[in-house]
């Protein structure tokens, strides 16, 4: 189903979608506009990862996850990190009337869609497995574009119960290399999630184990991001 040339970016316009979808800095600071400038450690220029936050339902608590492993992409430095939360996005159903291969977008939540993955350079998704497979939201948003995703790491920060996400993550995979994304062997892999959430505080601490997955693996994406950079400036 996924096939065909890569023609241009359909749009000029960084993304917009209402809530928290902001660009997060090492210091703090949030911006309700994207830029598409990308600031600089040591001369050189930071590549943009988007953290897409892949549930939408009600008293879920992936965005407990989240911004734990924002904070983790944060201290780790290579990246800039874009918090991306799907429940925000709000795709409908994918309802464009061509196939995505083409890039003739009806809708202006497609094209803003299309926008805001054509920006970044690496994802990581942060997922709940929904019997043994993939959040429903999360192949919706992978199915409404083709190109935009192409040559770009992708990472994983699943949770849940005994299999901590991990047969989502693996039913992902196949969705994702179709579309030309690069998974990462390196995961954050979180069992029993919720014994992580302190009953005060209510925040997320998964512990030193998986501050160092997090850090293994954005090393790795950074290695990746560079190497596949070539064939993204190359695409037709």
């Amino acid at each position: 189903m996924r096939a065909g040339a890569l023609p241009a970016c359909d749009g000029t316009e960084p993304a917009h979608f209402p809530g928290r979808n902001a660009l997060s800095r090492r210091d703090g600071h949030t911006g309700g506009e994207f830029s598409l400038m990308q600031e600089s450690v040591e001369g050189e220029q930071r590549p943009l990862l988007q953290v897409v936050i892949a549930s939408v339902r009600e008293e879920r608590k992936g965005e407990l996850v989240a911004d734990w492993f924002i904070g983790e992409a944060e201290k780790h430095g290579a990246f800039l990190v874009e918090r991306v939360d799907l429940a925000e996005v709000k795709l409908p159903m994918f309802d464009e009337p061509r196939h995505p291969r083409l890039r003739h977008y009806e809708h202006e939540h497609t094209k803003a869609w299309s926008r805001s993955v054509e920006r970044a350079d690496a994802f990581v998704f942060v997922t709940p497995e929904y019997d043994y497979g993939i959040p429903a939201p999360l192949a919706n948003a992978l199915q409404y574009l083709v190109h935009e995703w192409a040559y770009k790491p992708l990472g994983f920060c699943s949770y849940g119960g005994v299999s901590a996400g991990t047969r989502g993550v693996q039913m992902t995979k196949q969705i994702a290399t179709t579309l030309k994304l690069v998974p990462i062997f390196e995961a954050v892999a979180i069992p029993f999630f919720t014994e992580k959430i302190d009953a005060e505080s209510g925040l997320f601490e998964p512990g030193p184990v998986q501050e160092k997955a997090a850090a293994v693996m954005l090393d790795e994406m950074v290695r990746w991001e560079g190497a596949l950079r070539t064939l993204r400036t190359r695409r037709p």
